[in-house]
């Protein structure tokens, strides 16, 4: 399996999200649409899956995947500079010289994964110079929380990537204190719908003629209660049984996948 993490997506994470969405879907969404839905973080939340090459996971002491940890969205082994500075110069203090080459070596390592951000410039503190295979994001509306999307880049499916933004997904819900979450899936979808399942959903009713691009139904699926004991002990087998599959090989070498398309986004 492959080493993968979560963030949040931030707006220069924007341009990769949809060009990964380009290669999972035939209607994606224009990127003006997810700099709307990033102003509004309180409720609509959306996280970003980026794989970390095994030298760099090794480097940086990066914490094999464990049910604790799964699902966080920052990872300060990897954020070389908060601020425009090394770690460690914040408020005036100095690294010690052993740190300081840490982080130069660190650096050296991830320089083929550096990437530009917005208008051209590249942002230093988020793990963003990895590379970015996935996403996925809600709306909170009352108390409901509804899955609006999620993408993994083609390279990347079967490898747990697409069953660790869902469970991303799932924690953000109850940490909102959503009492559900519910979702539609094309109907030909079966593989989503078996993930899904998985999770505690299941379907609720039928959206006719619910996709423009091909006039598919889709189904309505929704979760039990959040809060019930039943979803609590579900999520938490899965949590373990997610985290044992994700840590096998987590610092093993894996082929590189092939880049996203980012030629005519919207």
């Amino acid at each position: 399996q492959m080493p993968y993490i979560l963030e949040s997506m931030a707006a220069p994470d924007i341009h990769d999200v949809a060009a990964i969405e380009r290669l999972c879907f035939s209607m994606p969404w224009p990127t003006s649409a997810y700099r709307r839905e990033l102003k509004t973080p309180q409720s609509n939340r959306y996280i970003v899956e980026r794989f970390v090459p095994a030298e760099v996971a090794t480097r940086s002491g990066l914490q094999v995947p464990a049910a604790g940890n799964l699902t966080a969205l920052v990872h300060p082994e990897l954020h070389l500079h908060e601020n425009g500075h090394e770690n460690g110069h914040e408020n005036g203090h100095s690294s010690p010289p052993q740190a300081e080459q840490h982080n130069r070596s660190l650096l050296s390592s991830l320089l083929p994964w550096l990437r530009n951000g917005a208008n051209g410039v590249g942002e230093t503190n988020r793990a963003e110079r990895l590379p970015l295979i996935g996403y996925a994001g809600l709306w909170l509306m009352v108390d409901e929380a509804h899955v609006t999307t999620i993408g993994v880049h083609p390279d990347h499916r079967g490898q747990g990537a697409g069953e660790l933004l869902f469970l991303g997904l799932v924690d953000i819900a109850r940490e909102m204190r959503a009492s559900r979450m519910t979702l539609e899936v094309r109907v030909s979808n079966r593989g989503a719908q078996t993930l899904y399942r998985k999770y505690g959903l299941e379907i609720a009713g039928l959206r006719k003629r619910y996709y423009s691009d091909n006039g598919e139904d889709a189904y309505i699926m929704w979760s039990e209660p959040l809060s019930s004991p039943e979803f609590k002990q579900r999520i938490e087998r899965l949590r373990v049984e997610l985290a044992e599959r994700l840590n096998r090989g987590f610092y093993q070498p894996q082929p590189p996948s092939r880049q996203a398309d980012h030629s005519r986004l919207q």
